[in-house]
Formats: C-alpha cells, sequence, structure tokens
C-alpha cells in the first residue's frame, strides 16, 4: 500500500480557565459548557472512499486490536470539525485573528497569554480548523493549529517545551515536568503525553474501557481513511437519557491505531465533533520536525516565570491553584456510564435574576441575557436554568447547585430532584 506523504503536529489539548471563586464559575457556566463540549474535540471523522474488503472480526477482537496497538511514531494532518450549536462567542471558532495578540492579551494574565495552550482550546469548540501533527516517543511531540494567515505551535523536545503564536509573534518557553529530577521528560499539561493523547487514539480507549452493560459496541463496516484501510467500530449508549446518539471509530486494519473518531448527537443531524487524518504516515518523523528556534524578533517569555507567578495567585483577578482547588470542593459526580453528571454544591444564590439586577438599577439585562440562553426550569429541587448545547446541558439552580453532563434537560432535573 503506498504511503502517504509525511506531515507534523497533531489532536487536543486542554485547560479551561476557571474563575477564582464559586460564584463566578456559576456565572460562568453557560460558557463552560462550551468549555466541557470543546473538551471532547479529540472525537472526529468524515469517511470517504470505496469500502475496502477485509477479513471479518468480531467487536471484541477489534477492540482488543485497539487496546494492543502501541505505535509510538507517527505524523499527518488532522482534520477537526465542531458543530455544537454553541451561540458566537469571542475567539471561539475564529478565523486567523483568533491566533493574534488581541484575543490572548485579555485571555490570561502574563505576556504570553496569546501563546498559552490553554488559551487556544475554546477556538476549537466551533468551526472547522487544520492540525498538524507530528509524534516520535513520549518525549517528542508536535501539534499545530493552521488558520488562514496564521499558525500556533506546541513543541516538545525533551526537557524543553515552546508554545509560539505566529499572529502575535510571541513563543513561550518551559520545562517540562520530570527536567529537574531527572526523570522522563513527560510532556507538559496542554501538549500529549505520548502518541496515545497525540491521536483519536486516547479517545476512542477511553470510550471502549466506558463500555460496560451501558454500551453497545459492534463493528459496521469498513472504510477507506486517509488511504488506509480500516474497521468501522460503533458505539452507541444504552441509556435513554444520553444526549449522545452514537461513536463511530475507523480502526487502522494493519495497526489498530483509530484513524478518525465521529460523535453524532441523539437529536440527529451532522456530527457533533468530527475529527480525524487525512493523511497520516507511521514512519520516524525526521528529528528536524522537534526542533524550534524563536524567529527573529519574536517576544520569548520564560512560561516557568509566569507559571509559578500564577501559583501565587498575583493579580487582583487571577486565582491559583489552592483557590480553584477551594473553588471545586463541591465537586461531586452522580449516576454511571453514559448519564453521569458532576454536581458542584450551591451555598447561597445562584445566578442573578431580574429582580435582583433590578434592585441594583441594572434594568434586568442580566436576567434578560441569561433568559436568552437557558430556559427557566421548576422541579422539587426548586427552579433554576439549563444551558444547553447539541452534547452537553448544565442546570443551574436557584440556590446555586450545578448539574453539568451529556444528558437532557429532563435527566438534569430528575437529578437535581432526588438530591433534594
Amino acid at each position: 500500500m503506498p504511503r502517504n506523504e509525511p506531515t507534523e503536529v497533531t489532536d487536543g489539548w486542554g485547560g479551561e480557565r476557571s474563575p477564582k471563586r464559586r460564584k463566578a464559575v456559576r456565572y460562568g457556566v453557560p460558557v463552560a459548557v462550551a468549555g466541557v463540549s470543546a473538551a471532547m474535540i479529540g472525537l472526529v471523522p468524515a469517511f470517504a472512499g470505496s469500502a475496502p474488503d477485509l477479513p471479518k472480526i468480531s467487536a471484541q477482537d477489534l477492540i482488543a486490536k485497539v487496546a494492543k496497538s502501541d505505535v509510538q511514531q507517527l505524523s499527518g494532518t488532522v482534520r477537526v470539525t465542531t458543530d455544537l450549536g454553541l451561540p458566537s462567542l469571542p475567539g471561539v471558532g475564529g478565523g486567523a485573528g483568533g491566533f493574534g495578540g488581541a484575543q490572548g492579551d485579555g485571555a490570561q494574565g502574563g505576556d504570553g497569554a496569546s501563546a498559552a495552550p490553554q488559551n487556544k482550546l475554546m477556538e476549537l469548540a466551533s468551526g472547522a480548523h487544520t492540525l498538524r501533527v507530528a509524534v516520535d516517543g513520549p518525549e517528542k511531540q508536535r501539534v499545530s493549529i493552521v488558520d488562514k494567515a496564521a499558525e500556533y505551535s506546541l513543541v516538545h523536545h525533551g526537557k524543553d517545551v515552546w508554545a509560539y503564536d505566529s499572529g502575535s509573534n510571541t513563543a513561550v518557553h518551559s520545562t517540562a515536568p520530570g527536567a529537574r529530577s531527572g526523570k522522563q521528560h513527560r510532556a507538559p499539561e496542554g501538549l500529549p503525553k505520548d502518541l496515545k493523547t497525540a491521536t483519536p487514539q486516547d479517545l476512542a480507549k477511553q470510550a471502549l474501557e466506558a463500555a460496560g452493560d451501558t454500551t453497545s459496541v459492534t463493528v459496521d463496516g469498513t472504510a477507506k481513511v486517509a488511504g488506509r484501510d480500516a474497521y468501522q467500530l460503533l458505539i452507541k449508549p444504552k441509556q435513554a437519557g444520553s444526549t449522545v446518539g452514537s461513536i463511530r471509530v475507523a480502526v487502522d486494519a494493519a495497526n489498530g491505531v483509530p484513524l478518525k473518531f465521529t460523535l453524532t448527537p441523539k437529536s440527529g443531524g451532522a456530527a457533533a465533533v468530527d475529527v480525524g487524518y487525512t493523511n497520516v504516515d507511521f514512519a520516524k518523523p525526521a528529528a528536524s520536525t522537534f526542533s524550534f528556534t524563536p524567529p527573529k524578533g519574536a517576544k520569548v517569555v520564560n512560561g516557568d516565570k509566569e507559571h509559578a507567578t500564577a501559583e501565587r495567585g498575583h493579580g487582583k483577578d487571577a486565582p491559583s491553584r489552592k483557590d480553584l482547588a477551594k473553588d471545586m470542593d463541591g465537586l461531586n459526580v452522580i449516576g454511571k456510564g453514559w448519564t453521569s453528571i458532576a454536581t458542584i454544591k450551591g451555598d447561597g444564590p445562584g445566578l442573578p435574576g431580574k429582580d435582583e439586577d433590578k434592585a441594583k438599577g441594572a434594568g434586568g439585562d442580566v436576567g434578560k441575557f441569561l433568559d436568552s440562553i437557558g430556559d427557566k426550569v421548576n422541579g422539587e429541587f426548586g427552579s433554576g436554568r439549563v444551558f444547553s448545547t447539541r452534547l452537553v446541558n448544565a442546570l443551574v439552580t436557584d440556590n446555586g447547585t450545578v448539574y453539568v453532563g451529556a444528558v437532557d434537560k429532563q435527566t438534569l432535573i430528575n437529578a437535581a430532584n432526588a438530591a433534594k
């Protein structure tokens, strides 16, 4: 079989910025719902080409093939298309402008904000994006997001980690975790730790590990993906309350690597998340792929210093990890399988209402805005609002308790009633 031309770079990374105080966390739920959806971005495929004639294989054997796959080297191009039904948000799914300094300057405290990996997650929550991927074991990875007129790259090579935003011509240099202790230089947060998180492979494995009596897994034909023969693994929730209709994974017939992962919501229509290789090569990438030197004139920021500053909670509104840990004290997960719901216990007033706004002279503007993006609901728990995307829904009660999950509105209400 002819080999595809190698390229570079890959998949997702994540890290949402969380507000400092729990009330701020609750107020940010509508956007957080978008963030949770974006965190599922590693899923995707658009199957194309004639279906190859491959030997029959059972779902159990195909799952075992994925689990045993241990490919450590590859390069390729990944196409990510996301349709979560989100409202237009600044910096989300935009064009090249989203990679510029303007978007990053206010996104996170510090001079390297525009190049911070966590600030790129929301940009993948809407629209179509092209990623270039390259991996050579656990100590060498490169991921680039390429848009019309700019490119954003993350490069991990041994102890060094670089993040570069061509829009603002800013480079952030950090030390990989483990470098000072002499241990293996694992990839930092925001970069794939190994090949398994650099491709749809890890996402597929997570879905398969969760498969049990709540899941139906079958082999649904074959496909040609990125020029390679693949089996199609179809995963469907059995639980009625899930918003997930199905997940379809294209598994490389030769080496068991998931090449594409497509998630379709129960509501139908286009795939909510579609991520897959358009070309892929399992040969060892060139060593130069993982070399990075800041371009002439680029602003170079010490990422370790900025991280230490953030840890101390520098600035009036910048939360430290201790602050965030306190915010998450009430976090709990109820239910199981596809209908698991994350909850944060409220300790007072939840989202502001029209009466509260009027008392403050705001003319009910906040309440009107919340009414425009969320549905008011009532139950044994009291009352609140539900904020929705095609996949993830969140209920915020009037006492500030939050329920979030890839479940429908009634399942959230039932959970709130049961927890009363």
